[in-house]
């Protein structure tokens, strides 16, 4: 990675931001070497918010923040963590005009990525 970048999260950081500004808000999420998570958003010119437990990002995201906090806990297992960003998205994009139809819901592990489509309102 060179002597610049002391792991992969950062050298990630650097390719997003070095061509910035950028109108969206990506979240990176992974596991490390260690398989410990690994998650953080950024803002348009790169910036970082890391975090241990989660992150939001987009235009529901003052919705998505109130359901998070209700419905997060530690060490869920995989199909329980499924249910729970799934509940919290579904609810949040319907208390907000700008956002609709699903989204995507990656559940990573140290054995495989699964990913499942949310199917929501369409209006």
């Amino acid at each position: 990675f060179g002597p610049f970048w002391t792991d992969k999260n950062s050298y990630i950081n650097f390719l997003i931001c070095r061509f910035g500004p950028y109108f969206c808000q990506p979240v990176i999420a992974g596991l490390s070497d260690e398989d410990k998570p690994f998650i953080c958003t950024m803002d348009s010119i790169g910036a970082k918010e890391l975090a241990k437990d989660f992150v939001v990002s987009g235009t529901a995201s003052e919705s998505l923040y109130g359901a998070c906090e209700a419905m997060f806990k530690p060490d869920m297992e995989p199909e329980e963590l499924f249910e729970t960003i799934s509940q919290a998205l579904l609810s949040s994009v319907d208390r907000d005009c700008l956002s609709g139809w699903g989204g995507h819901v990656y559940v990573v592990t140290p054995t495989e990525v699964k990913e499942r489509i949310l199917k929501g309102r369409m209006d």
